[in-house]
């Protein structure tokens, strides 16, 4: 049975409970986290609790633990779950107050969570074939940098992306490609790795950070900028980052080839170097 933790305890996670009036419930009014863990080592944590605690502050919660107590939390979670490479999911939320009311209730004390499950080990990239997508409008509120569980807009667009038999939906705005419904995108032209920079428009992924980072200190020419629409269906390659999707190579977009229709050679160079950075993370080289 798993463990979760709820509010300072740990309990199984099917008798981890919270109040019908809990605002999470009412409102979707909370934040979240999805943290790797390699090797039973969370996966880059720091970069996780700055996001955490931006995204608190864009709602107004004030964060109910340290990060040094969100950390012994954590691994004490991944202790007591089974594998070595997990998903830690932590939820904050502004907590349960004794009405519903859209205003904020005054001291009510926030409500924390985090569970985790078994995420599968390396990959071996020799047998990826890659992922299809499709293109949908942005139908989002305009503060996805907010990592909120309101997420009932995202979960539209995966479903008409899974209807399609697609993998994921790239989120078409004002004419630009902005992210995947639960992902972020990155196109190749010409050798240069190209993603849209960090705004209230996208979320700012942990794991789209570290790939800029891998590709500075591997020569990887890369930059920050708007990618059109055009520019979509024109790249060499197109890539979807996540926590638990690492780097996904597409292969199609609305049934257009993406490049040659497989799996792109600096998709191929990057997601070595990416397996190499978990793999020091479960030898405890790297955070």
């Amino acid at each position: 049975m798993p463990t979760a933790w709820l509010n300072g305890v740990f309990l199984p996670l099917e008798e981890a409970h919270v109040s019908v009036l809990d605002r999470g419930f009412l409102f979707g009014d909370g934040v979240y986290e999805v943290i790797p863990v390699y090797g039973g080592r969370l996966f880059r944590l720091a970069h996780h609790m700055k996001r955490l605690d931006n995204s608190l502050s864009g709602v107004r919660i004030t964060n109910p633990l340290t990060h040094e107590k969100w950390e012994a939390v954590l691994n004490e979670l991944v202790a007591r779950n089974e594998g070595s490479d997990q998903a830690v999911y932590l939820k904050v939320t502004r907590g349960a107050d004794k009405k519903r009311d859209h205003a904020f209730p005054d001291n009510i004390k926030p409500t924390a969570f985090a569970m985790s499950s078994p995420m599968p080990g390396a990959r071996d990239l020799s047998k990826e074939t890659g992922v299809t997508a499709i293109t949908l409008p942005d139908i989002r509120w305009k503060l996805c940098n907010i990592k909120a569980i309101t997420l009932l807009p995202n979960v539209m667009l995966r479903q008409q992306a899974v209807e399609a038999g697609s993998a994921e939906a790239i989120l078409i705005n004002a004419g630009y490609a902005i992210e995947g419904a639960a992902s972020n995108l990155f196109i190749v032209k010409n050798g240069i790795v190209i993603t849209p920079p960090n705004s209230s428009a996208l979320l700012p992924g942990i794991t789209r950070d570290l790939i800029l980072e891998l590709a500075a200190n591997n020569a990887i020419p890369f930059r920050e900028a708007d990618i059109h629409e055009d520019e979509l269906f024109d790249a060499d390659e197109v890539w979807l980052t996540s926590s638990t999707r690492e780097i996904s190579p597409v292969t199609s977009i609305d049934d257009k080839p993406v490049g040659t229709g497989s799996p792109g050679p600096l998709w191929q160079r990057m997601s070595v170097l990416y397996q190499d950075y978990a793999n020091a993370v479960r030898r405890g080289e790297a955070e």
